[in-house]
């Protein structure tokens, strides 16, 4: 957006100065900044208006309105403007990561901008070579410095929302961003200008190749030892110190700014300190883990739909394939239901059929099924009034039982996911779990290769 607007308003102003009465007589600078905002209003429909566009956009229209009305554009009120007018048209997009990913960024960089990056400047006898070897040099740096603040800013947020942080993006941007500056974006500029004449095919051509080249430096850097570091799930209070912290440093003048590190330093040490759970369960009760002795999650899943795997292993730091068949080993089934053991030796039943109840109800401490258990079970059950009004679910053993998270916790009420009808009886609140005994299934237990299906 920012190469867009500053090309257009350059060649504006260019041919409007080849005038030389209109350049004396007329604000030819205001003229070319409202050729750039109409040329960047095109290009924000076109590209689809997304969350980051947006905020791009709006920070540009004001700097451009600015120079318009002869007034200074405010780099951080300008990216506050920008914030509440997108959160005006879309309020919903706070919870989003574009939306978080894109001004913290943006706050990052403008922050340090404003306190200012280092340059080298040429002496006045320097020859041509020596200003052109020094402006690289300016330029890479700013390229690096840029790319560790937006990648140290929108880390939380990565962190959060997908679970991974990519240390090598500084490497990736130093590759990109100079082919995406110099040469993907003015070839698609051209390309837009010839499609009335018929010619623009060879400029879509030549920014194909800056876009060849961009996939492949992806790819080389996404191929490197570590490119990938996985995190595990944590809530939104480490979320919040850390964007509390980012405001503190990006906005803050005075040396009390460096207090925003302590807060995000405690995020991170809240968020590093996130127990994980010892049970998943999916909101249809056709799939679940448990976490074994080896400290990994064992999968079941009855059916083709292998997303909540995927999600899972992300959510663990899981590098595993959601599609290796040995992600189902500790867990053990039958025609009646499956069975499989908790890291401290405790059993976990999934039922399908009634038969199964009689036994499981003596010896696991955690029943999963969706079917009516028998009242007086001495398993903890979980059953289909609890998944229907919870939601997926996140079990984590404590001394007498486990803690329950669910996708809708209770008394969760929101217009657009109302809270459902309790019902007046609920198999989940069956009398604390027994002690297990001794149906322990084998450690290289292949789970069923067909399909069990969870309701009959």
């Amino acid at each position: 957006m920012a190469v867009v607007a500053g090309v257009v308003f350059f060649i504006f102003r260019a041919l409007l100065a080849l005038i030389p009465g209109l350049a004396d007589r007329k604000p030819i600078k205001k003229w070319a900044a409202f050729g750039a905002l109409i040329a960047t209003t095109f290009y924000l429909v076109l590209s689809g208006a997304e969350v980051a566009t947006q905020r791009s956009y709006f920070m540009i229209a004001i700097v451009l309105v600015g120079v318009m009305l002869d007034r200074p554009a405010l780099t951080v009120r300008t990216l506050t403007a920008a914030a509440l007018l997108v959160l005006f048209l879309a309020p919903q997009s706070v919870v989003h990561p574009s939306f978080q990913m894109s001004f913290a960024a943006t706050l990052a960089l403008i922050a340090t901008y404003d306190r200012g990056v280092p340059r080298m400047k040429a002496g006045a006898d320097s020859s041509l070579g020596a200003r052109t070897a020094l402006w690289g040099v300016n330029e890479i740096t700013s390229l690096i410095i840029a790319s560790l603040v937006a990648g140290l800013a929108t880390t939380p947020y990565a962190a959060y929302h997908f679970h991974r942080m990519a240390p090598y993006g500084v490497i990736a941007n130093l590759l990109a961003m100079p082919v995406v500056s110099a040469w993907v974006m003015p070839m698609g500029l051209l390309g837009l200008l010839a499609i009335p004449f018929g010619f623009d095919a060879e400029f879509w051509r030549q920014m194909g190749y800056g876009i060849e080249w961009m996939d492949t430096v992806a790819l080389w850097v996404a191929s490197l030892p570590g490119a990938v570091g996985h995190v595990t799930t944590f809530g939104t209070a480490p979320l919040l110190l850390a964007t509390a912290g980012l405001l503190v440093i990006g906005l803050l003048k005075t040396p009390l700014r460096w207090s925003g590190g302590a807060l995000a330093a405690l995020g991170i040490v809240l968020a590093a300190s996130v127990p994980r759970p010892d049970i998943l369960l999916a909101a249809d009760g056709r799939t679940f883990a448990v976490r074994g002795a080896d400290g990994l999650l064992a999968f079941h899943h009855s059916g083709g739909d292998t997303f909540a795997i995927k999600e899972w292993l992300a959510a663990d730091a899981d590098a595993r394939d959601y599609h290796d068949r040995k992600l189902g080993q500790g867990i053990a089934c039958d025609a009646a239901g499956c069975i499989g053991k908790l890291a401290d030796g405790a059993l976990v039943a999934y039922d399908l059929k009634p038969d199964a109840f009689e036994e499981d109800c003596r010896r696991a401490v955690l029943i999963m099924t969706t079917r009516n258990a028998p009242p007086d079970c001495a398993a903890q059950v979980i059953g289909r009034a609890m998944l229907r009004e919870r939601g997926a679910l996140a079990l984590r053993r404590t001394g007498s039982g486990f803690a329950i998270d669910s996708a809708r916790p209770p008394n969760f009420d929101r217009p657009w996911a109302p809270q459902r009808m309790r019902a007046t009886t609920d198999t989940a609140n069956a009398t604390p779990a027994q002690p297990a005994a001794s149906r322990v299934p084998p450690r290289d237990a292949t789970p069923r290769q067909e399909d069990i299906e969870a309701d009959q």
